[in-house]
């Protein structure tokens, strides 16, 4: 299998570029020598692809590759789905960027919520979003995407709900309320989606309400109390077969 590689540079048939460190690194780690054949691809443009390349020249810390053909290739869901999650404690968030990469989530947004373990700020905040946005980037290599979801900065719930208004988003909550709608029951939309899920032990009360005040519909995915790492991927994956 060819390696695909993500630079955020912008790509044509026929230019010769040095990539960017991280990738670099990872056509050094992947032991490729001159003449060898990989795939780049970025975020750019409105359309889906990627480029045939080949290893131009190896320094110690640099890597030329020349920019061959583009091809075409559509593997995005049709659904634009993001995700608003209670950050999990320890690598759980980790394996939930992921996971939810290589389900085709558009966006992440990390939240702390009254129950949320890992509390961030600062440059450790920032730190961690680039971590989290790199596992996407390597996920999309792996998987075959070329769109690499956006993963944003940590947020409290409270100032994240206050942006809650866009009219066309449908806007659902994972919850254990008994009025909550069987989750496909709840989507009768291709368009863009939101779903919050809270973090280990759920959001609290007052947190739920919130999110209804927001226009967020309760939705459950059955008698089963998944884990806070395990819900959202469960809605995605649905959300795939459904597609």
């Amino acid at each position: 299998m060819t390696p695909r590689i993500y630079t955020d540079q912008a790509l044509a048939t026929g230019i010769s570029i040095s990539l960017p460190p991280l990738a670099a690194r990872h056509i050094q780690v992947l032991r490729l020598q001159p003449g060898n054949s990989i795939a780049l691809f970025n975020s750019l443009g409105d359309v889906e692809g990627e480029f045939d390349a080949e290893v131009q020249s190896m320094g110690r810390s640099d890597v030329t590759v020349v920019v061959g053909d583009f091809k075409p290739t559509q593997l995005e869901s049709p659904r634009t789905v993001h995700l608003a999650v209670g950050m999990p404690a320890n690598e759980r968030m980790d394996w939930l960027v992921e996971k939810a990469t290589e389900l085709g989530v558009v966006s992440i947004q990390p939240l702390m919520t009254e129950r949320t373990v890992l509390r961030l700020a600062g440059e450790r905040l920032e730190k961690k979003r680039a971590h989290w946005q790199g596992i996407a980037i390597a996920a999309c290599e792996q998987c075959g995407r070329n769109r690499v979801p956006l993963v944003h900065a940590p947020a409290s719930l409270s100032d994240w709900l206050k942006k809650q208004d866009d009219p066309n988003n449908t806007r659902l909550l994972l919850s254990l309320q008994a009025a909550s709608q069987p989750l496909l029951k709840a989507i009768r939309t291709r368009g863009a989606m939101t779903f919050l899920s809270g973090p280990e032990g759920g959001l609290s009360a007052s947190e739920e309400s919130a999110a209804l005040a927001k226009g967020f519909t309760p939705v459950t995915l059955g008698p089963r109390v998944l884990r806070s790492e395990t819900a959202p991927l469960a809605v995605l994956a649905a959300l795939t077969f459904l597609s």
